[in-house]
């Protein structure tokens, strides 16, 4: 087997279906299909069985399964090698965030990095899985939470002040009258610390409207359909929103950034790290350590 039919193994076992594993790789579906078909003929045995809808792991595929991890691990830790002593200050960073920051706080930070380093492209990825640092499925993260792992350099950058809104027109509808109705997550998020914060101070709520993008939010609270927890830097200059929780300490969520070890020393990593810091800590309701 080749490293490429490692790759292909390890994402089709990892997602379960052709589709996922392709997205993963960053092709189309019948690639990974002719990719999987091909693999298969070169070593003459079946690594995977396809069943309705996914694919598992034969018990020879079980067996290798360890074997590929340890091989992709060895290469990985080469190719940080390799592109961490890349002293260019140009080519592709890729960035994953939440939704939260990625729009208002690192979009503006990334243009104004580009007049002094056009040479840097930067890939800005939202979402609400933490991409792997150490799989490069990302080279810097900004998360809302501490990262784990002794091979990810990580710093705390700021604290992010978060309040609960609702709009004017709502409140005026509401009038404090029965239970209120509360912009919500999806249960994958209802652990979050804002989250809990919120349905502790409306324990009888009702949900008007789930969704795990804060803009999302934003927009449904402007709506006047009901009350979210929300950023302040999101919510505080908006004249028809009413932070509910005023006079009382607002919740606060630590902004940490984390580098693989082996990168963190790369120019454009740290060009792009630094600019991401300073907007972070420069905004005005992001608070700084």
């Amino acid at each position: 087997m080749d490293w490429d039919d490692l790759r292909t193994f390890l994402a089709i076992a990892r997602h379960g279906t052709l589709s996922g594993a392709a997205r993963a790789l960053g092709v189309t579906q019948p690639t990974m299909g002719r990719r999987l078909a091909a693999m298969e003929k070169r070593t003459g045995a079946r690594l995977l069985q396809r069943f309705p809808g996914h694919y598992a792991l034969t018990p020879l595929g079980e067996v290798v399964l360890g074997n590929a991890e340890r091989i992709e691990a060895e290469a990985l830790a080469a190719e940080r090698t390799i592109t961490g002593r890349d002293v260019a200050l140009e080519g592709t960073v890729r960035v994953t965030t939440v939704d939260t920051l990625a729009d208002r706080i690192l979009t503006p930070a990334i243009a104004a990095m580009q007049c002094t380093h056009p040479g840097i492209t930067v890939e800005l990825a939202p979402d609400t899985r933490h991409l792997s640092l150490s799989k490069r499925e990302a080279d810097i993260a900004v998360r809302v939470t501490r990262f784990e792992g002794h091979e990810v350099f990580a710093r705390k950058v700021g604290e992010m002040a978060v309040g609960i809104y609702a709009s004017k027109a709502y409140l005026e509808r509401w009038n404090y009258i029965g239970p209120p109705k509360l912009v919500m997550v999806l249960d994958d998020q209802m652990h979050l610390p804002e989250v809990k914060w919120l349905c502790d101070m409306y324990p009888e709520a009702t949900y008007a409207i789930r969704s795990n993008s804060r803009e999302v939010h934003l927009a449904a609270v402007r709506s006047g359909i009901g009350i979210a927890a929300l950023a302040r830097f999101l919510a505080d200059d908006d004249p028809d929103l009413v932070r509910m929780n005023r006079g009382q300490p607002d919740l606060t969520r630590e902004i940490w950034m984390g580098v693989h070890g082996d990168m963190r020393h790369m120019p454009r990593i740290r060009a792009v790290m630094d600019s991401l810091t300073q907007a972070i800590v420069a905004n005005k309701a992001v608070l700084a350590p």
